[in-house]
């Protein structure tokens, strides 16, 4: 009950009838929703801490890829083994294979359709970031804006001819002779860098599509199916059964790919750069290869919450440095030169701040055009 004063002076006293008698709450009941709702809406509420967050939880890597994919597969593989211990609130890590479009799908999911909140990772072979600026129809994502964890090697990619099954042992003759090389997609770099050289320096590759990851190529290139391959990397070319090939003598390695010559290809392999037809070839060529030396991107979604990316790159580097990874990568071949999450970022940034023109020029490639 409370007193109320009227406009003409006099005071009326009021009360609070109980819409509910039967309530054991009684004329407490206003009090107690008025109470609840101050406290809704005024009391702050924490932020769940990375540790919080991670507990239990399940992070998942994409590689988008087919299985026996080499080395964009092995790295994967090798820090799910050991990352668990480094990252707050230990979860649990698996790996997925998510085949398609030569990485496009698996990128599309990453961006568009997986959760946005750090469970789940992307390792897709570099040449994916290049598609949306290729404007590849079913591209639709958008690289700059990933949050890029960082890459366990810096490598380029290199273009070979299996002895067996072709006459071709140079660039020069690539561009005299045919040659069958096998791909998984029209917007990846197995396909794309022979389009660029075809375009821009003059070669006779014939580019056959649609296997299902770069360890089928290598398959089909063993059976005889395709006579080489040209646009995977240095790396990947020395280690598993590819370095077999390179001791037996089976390969030629006609050329590398980046942009500027890399120092642990033998001098004696030419860049593909030095082969363009005029200035402006060489700057769409340029624009082509600049992914190459991102080596094995890994990323996140473009909406996970920053201390969990931050996290994760932590995590990431003390890996790297575990006895237990570089044994196991090492036994296979692999090297081990990391680019931080921060320089990958920049590095994709500047892909996409590449001149119009050579960019224009770069998209003449694709057969679509």
């Amino acid at each position: 009950m409370f007193d109320r004063k009227r406009s003409d002076g006099a005071v009326r006293t009021a009360s609070i009838v109980n819409p509910h008698p039967g309530s054991p709450y009684g004329r407490g009941l206003p009090l107690l929703v008025a109470f609840l709702a101050y406290a809704l809406f005024v009391t702050p509420s924490r932020a769940q801490s990375v540790e919080e967050f991670y507990r239990g939880k399940t992070i998942t890597i994409i590689i988008g890829t087919g299985e026996n994919a080499g080395a964009v597969e092995t790295y994967p593989r090798a820090l799910a083994q050991v990352m668990k211990k480094y990252l707050p609130g230990s979860p649990t890590i698996i790996v997925s294979n998510m085949p398609g479009a030569g990485g496009i799908k698996a990128a599309t999911y990453i961006h568009s359709i997986a959760p946005q909140d750090g469970t789940v990772w992307g390792f897709i072979t570099r040449g994916f970031m290049l598609a949306p600026l290729m404007k590849i129809p079913q591209a639709n994502f958008e690289p700059a804006k990933f949050n890029w964890i960082g890459s366990t090697a810096r490598t380029v990619s290199v273009g070979i001819a299996w002895k067996e099954s072709t006459p071709v042992r140079t660039l020069q003759d690539a561009m005299r002779t045919e040659m069958v090389l096998g791909a998984t997609s029209a917007g990846q770099d197995t396909a794309v860098f022979p389009y660029a050289l075809n375009k821009f320096a003059g070669t006779k590759f014939r580019v056959v599509t649609g296997y299902s990851s770069v360890g089928e190529v290598d398959y089909a290139i063993e059976k005889g199916e395709v006579q080489g391959k040209v646009g995977f990397t240095w790396a990947a070319l020395n280690s598993g059964r590819q370095l077999e090939w390179l001791k037996a003598g089976k390969v030629q390695v006609l050329v590398q790919l980046g942009v500027e010559k890399a120092p642990n290809i033998p001098a004696d392999v030419p860049l593909g750069l030095d082969f363009a037809t005029t200035p402006e070839h060489k700057l769409a060529l340029q624009v082509i290869a600049a992914p190459s030396a991102t080596g094995f991107p890994s990323f996140m979604g473009p909406g996970v919450p920053k201390e969990r990316v931050e996290a994760i790159r932590a995590a990431w580097t003390k890996s790297l440095q575990d006895p237990e990874f570089i044994d196991y990568v090492k036994r296979q071949g692999l090297d081990i030169d990391p680019i931080p999450g921060e320089e990958l970022t920049k590095m994709v940034q500047g892909i996409y701040a590449s001149p119009q023109s050579a960019v224009d020029q770069a998209r003449t490639v694709m057969p679509q055009n």
